[in-house]
Formats: structure tokens, C-alpha cells, sequence
């Protein structure tokens, strides 16, 4: 059997993720332990307390559910006896690639929650509070939704994901992405959601952020992954370090291709993928394709235990 695993990226996250890896999982508790070191931070405190608020900012969402991703999978290494090796291609959704990355022995924990801070906070205060938006667009082909976007001369607006069929995402200015949902329903009868973001990710207007992580991340040091990343950018296999670094940078302003990523998976006989970190917004993704992949989520002790 072939088998991919991938990592959960933004809006994935939960108040609690992750807790129950802590009290019972010695490898996993080392994970947190390590990543508030690196930060020098108690992220753990944020992951498992009760202010969603906190949890929801982008500086500290990005390397907590890395964290968690990582303590899920150490966890499952322990249980089951596994290695990163009894896996074709790993991928990530947007930062998830870093949790794929560290998986697969490309970089440090302690690096990835450093360079996921950083890029976070970059992110952040590309564009300032209030000027950017996200929305979510449901059923709808996105060659349509191109078209469409071309049709009313939006200037800012860009597909940021092509996550499966029948869900795509945009990025833009806010008073444009209003304008966007309103016409979507009323032109296309397109249902669209309004995303709780507060800058608009995947799209040109993240240009300065993907320019100050680039200076950041030049200072790491990354090897070889161990087993290929599948890049959401160039939806290939990638193995090399120095073009997985450039991609990295790349992928904080481009279109997250996830459809075209899992496309791949399909291309490349994958039967089964594992879904490792919270939620199971990948796992429900991989249902929409038409596909024989199977996806298992890995997100609580029953996940573990029952995992084949």
C-alpha cells in the first residue's frame, strides 16, 4: 500500500488540541516543552487554556498547531512502532508544511516554531487590521470563479486556495471581498463565507510579509527531507532543500493548490493518506475528490490506538 501523510494548516485549530498528547504521551510532552523553549513562551498555556482570542492570533496559531501536529505524530511513532519512512510523500496545508518538514527530518522543531512566529507575525502586519478579508466560495468551478473575478476588474482579489471541488477561497482588499460576496450571490446564486481572519493570506498583498521571512529564514539551516515534500505551490514531489526553502517563501503570497495536490497523490497511486494534527479539515477535503484515497484523521487517543 501506498500512503501519504499530511499536516493541517490555519483554521484548524481548538482550544484543548492536543491536551490529552501531554498528559499521556512522554515524546509528546517533550514536543511543547521544546517549542515554549524555543519561543520563549508558554504557548502550551495558550494551546490549553481558555482564551480563543489568544489562541486565534496568527503568531501564536501557526506554531501551536505545528506543535500539535508533531506531538500527534511522535505520539503515533511511539505507539505504533512507525517511522516517516513508511510514508511515499508527506504534505502540508499551507504552514502545515513546516509540520511536514519537521516530520520528515527537514528541519528542527525548535526552527520551525521560530521561522512560524516570525511568519505569523509577518503576515500580520502586511497589511494593517481592517484592510484585508478572506471568504470562502462554495460550489462553484473555479475556472468560473476566475473568469467572474476578471469580469468585475476587482484589482485585489486573487483565488488564495483551490482546496478540492466545490470549495475555493479568496484573498483581497475588505471592501472588495464584501463587494465580491454580495455579487456571487446575487449574479452566480454562490453561497460565500466571510472568513474570522484579519489579513488576507495566499495573495500579492502578502508580498512585503513573504520578503521579511525570506531575510528571517536565511539563517536556518534545512536538509533533505527524508521522504518527499509535495510543494503547494509547484504540486510536485520536492527534495532538495534550497528549492524547498525558495517555495516556502513563494507559497506566503501564492495560491495554495491543494486540489492539484492531492491530484498528485492520485497520480502517484496513493491509497491512503494520514492526516496527523487537529480537526479534520483534510480529511473531509479528500471525501469531496472522487479519488480512492482513503483518509484517516489522527486526532485523539482513540485515532492513535485504532491507527493500522
Amino acid at each position: 500500500m501506498t500512503k501519504c501523510i499530511v499536516f493541517p494548516g490555519q483554521g484548524s485549530q481548538y482550544l484543548g488540541m492536543g491536551k490529552y498528547l501531554n498528559e499521556n504521551f512522554d515524546v509528546s510532552r517533550r514536543v511543547f516543552d521544546e517549542v515554549d523553549n524555543a519561543l520563549n513562551q508558554n504557548l502550551s498555556r495558550v494551546i490549553f487554556g481558555e482564551d480563543i482570542n489568544k489562541l486565534n492570533l496568527t503568531e501564536n496559531t501557526q506554531p501551536a498547531i505545528m506543535a500539535v501536529s508533531i506531538a500527534t505524530f511522535e505520539a503515533l511513532k511511539k505507539e505504533k512502532g512507525i517511522c516517516i519512512n513508511n510514508f511515499d510523500f508527506c504534505a502540508g496545508h499551507s504552514l502545515g508544511e513546516y509540520s511536514a518538514l519537521v516530520a520528515s527530518e527537514s528541519i528542527k522543531l525548535s526552527d520551525a516554531a521560530k521561522i512560524l512566529k516570525k511568519r505569523g507575525q509577518a503576515m500580520q502586519s502586511a497589511v494593517p487590521i481592517g484592510e484585508g478579508s478572506m471568504a470562502a466560495v462554495l460550489n462553484t468551478d473555479i475556472d468560473n470563479l476566475e473568469k467572474f473575478i476578471l469580469e468585475k476588474k476587482f484589482q485585489t482579489i486573487e483565488i488564495s486556495n483551490d482546496n478540492c471541488p466545490g470549495q475555493c477561497v479568496i484573498s483581497g482588499a475588505k471592501q472588495e471581498i464584501d463587494k465580491m460576496v454580495i455579487s456571487l450571490k446575487v449574479e452566480l446564486k454562490k453561497k460565500s463565507i466571510l472568513l474570522p481572519v484579519s489579513a488576507p493570506f495566499h495573495c500579492k498583498m502578502m508580498k512585503p510579509a513573504a520578503e521579511e521571512l525570506k531575510n528571517y529564514i536565511e539563517d536556518f539551516h534545512f536538509k533533505d527531507p527524508k521522504i518527499p515534500l509535495v510543494s503547494n505551490v509547484s504540486t510536485k514531489a520536492e527534495n532538495l532543500n534550497n528549492e524547498i526553502k525558495n517555495l516556502l517563501i513563494k507559497c506566503v503570497y501564492s495560491r495554495v493548490k491543494w486540489r492539484d495536490t492531492v491530484k498528485f497523490f492520485s497520480n502517484n497511486k496513493i491509497s491512503k493518506a494520514v492526516e496527523c494534527g487537529p480537526g479534520k479539515a483534510l480529511t473531509n477535503m479528500f471525501k469531496r475528490f472522487d479519488f480512492e484515497i482513503k483518509c484517516l484523521k489522527i486526532d485523539n487517543l482513540e485515532d492513535i490506538k485504532n491507527y493500522e
